[in-house]
């Protein structure tokens, strides 16, 4: 078998091992976040979780394929490691940068709900005071 099949094999074969493992990972740890996120709604949190990791699949699967092919032909096991070390290098790179972006845009979202639920007022206003003119 060429040396470049190989390295393909292996690098198809630990990009999908790591997408599934950080996947599930963010899906598992995710959930309680999100149920936060979503003031408790836990169908909700569950429904929001899943279409997340669908998007995850979907960016980081195709990434890792587009990302397959190479342009040079790898000559000796010393070739496959540099190979392999690049592309993995890069897929890990792009799964950390999911991993924060989605991080960033659910910690904005947890925000803007903590400042509403603040802004409205513990008790409700019991009368009007009329302003005082020249006090």
């Amino acid at each position: 078998m060429d040396r470049t099949v190989i390295a393909y094999v292996i690098y198809l074969v630990v990009s999908i091992g790591l997408t599934i493992w950080v996947a599930r990972t963010l899906s598992r740890n995710g959930r309680i976040f999100l149920a936060d996120v979503l003031h408790g709604n836990e169908k909700l949190a569950d429904a929001v979780n899943h279409l997340l990791v669908v998007g995850f699949y979907l960016v980081n699967l195709g990434f890792v394929a587009l990302y397959l092919s190479g342009d040079e032909t790898i000559e000796d096991t010393r070739g496959i490691f540099e190979a392999l070390s690049t592309k993995l290098g890069v897929v890990l790179l792009v799964l950390g940068v999911m991993h924060l972006g989605n991080v960033y845009v659910l910690n904005k979202i947890r925000r803007r709900g903590i400042m509403e639920r603040e802004q409205q007022p513990p008790v409700p206003p019991q009368g009007w005071v009329p302003p005082t003119v020249g006090a």
